[in-house]
């Protein structure tokens, strides 16, 4: 299987799964469903969706019933992605090569849009049309609920935030990049083993994996912001030595970092180990992970 490949199909039919679940229920789009795509389509690699669905793929879940799951965890996503930008956050002006949401519309359509995707997820998962069995679907619920929460995603942007008015010791931006970015890794992971039924051992496999990339893919993100190119990744760049934020890559310098990068992709590879050749996409993911350029 070639992977970029794979990525790109998947990528494929989950937009085509968000065209479908985003379509204005009225019979004149409003400004809001109009706000809601522009967020969510056309852009992205779908790598949380992508997860999901290969997470299932361990358990034999057929994609087509973890699609509707990985949807609304893409909409979970883009919303973070929507209140990230705003100028009260992490004030950004591009996100994937065109002008952030708030710009291209203003900062409360920007707002109203990421609390629609935010509950849209939920309105998704809770739907039979994403599984039959309701408790299955409450759990998916749950699990997602903890990950984008108080206790998970939203707790690390807290933290990012507070970050550049205090120093951070190399555990406290671990334990950061854990809530922000890995949370939402975690509950990809977790989906899939849910959807399968999964034992409780695998599912905890599963979940070193996606905490080990989910600090990868920050850590590759800090590389990206510290050496990369802006038209090439869609954004700024340099933001985060610029705003004071405490990143791995300004604690333990460049070579540090990649030296921790390469540690973090071993974890991940390892935690697999016990799947075999069933993991190798989740294994090829990882690598990708660590050494994307945009």
């Amino acid at each position: 299987m070639n992977f970029a490949k794979e990525l790109e199909r998947v990528a494929l039919i989950v937009e085509r799964r968000l065209e479908t679940l985003l379509a204005s229920s009225a019979g004149t789009p409003t400004s809001l469903d109009e706000a809601m795509r522009y967020a969510v389509l056309g852009g992205g690699k779908r790598i949380r969706p992508f997860l999901l669905i290969e997470s299932g793929r361990l358990f034999d879940v057929d994609e087509r019933h973890s699609l509707d799951a990985a949807c609304a965890l893409e909409c979970v996503h883009c919303y973070s992605l929507v209140h990230d930008d705003l100028p009260a956050m992490d004030d950004d002006d591009v996100r994937r090569g065109r002008p952030a949401l708030h710009i291209a519309y203003d900062e409360a359509t920007a707002i109203l849009a990421g609390d629609a995707l935010l509950t849209l997820a939920f309105e998704i998962l809770s739907s039979p049309a994403t599984h039959e069995d309701p408790g299955i679907r409450a759990e998916l619920v749950f699990n997602l609920a903890k990950s984008a929460g108080w206790r998970g995603m939203a707790l690390g942007q807290a933290i990012d935030l507070d970050a550049e008015r205090q120093d951070l010791h190399e555990e406290g931006v671990a334990r950061m990049q854990a809530l922000k970015t890995g949370a939402l890794f975690c509950f990809a992971c977790e989906a899939g083993a849910i959807l399968g039924r999964a034992k409780a051992s695998d599912r905890e496999k599963l979940r070193a994996y996606a905490m080990a990339l989910g600090q990868a893919f920050q850590l590759a993100d800090d590389l990206l912001d510290a050496q990369g190119d802006a038209e090439a990744i869609g954004k700024a760049v340099a933001k985060d030595a610029d705003q004071g934020k405490a990143t791995l890559v300004g604690l333990l310098g460049v070579e540090g970092a990649k030296a921790r990068l390469a540690a973090l992709v071993a974890e991940a590879e390892n935690a697999l180990a016990p799947f075999g050749p069933k993991a190798s996409t989740l294994i090829e993911t990882a690598r990708f992970i660590a050494e994307r350029r945009i």
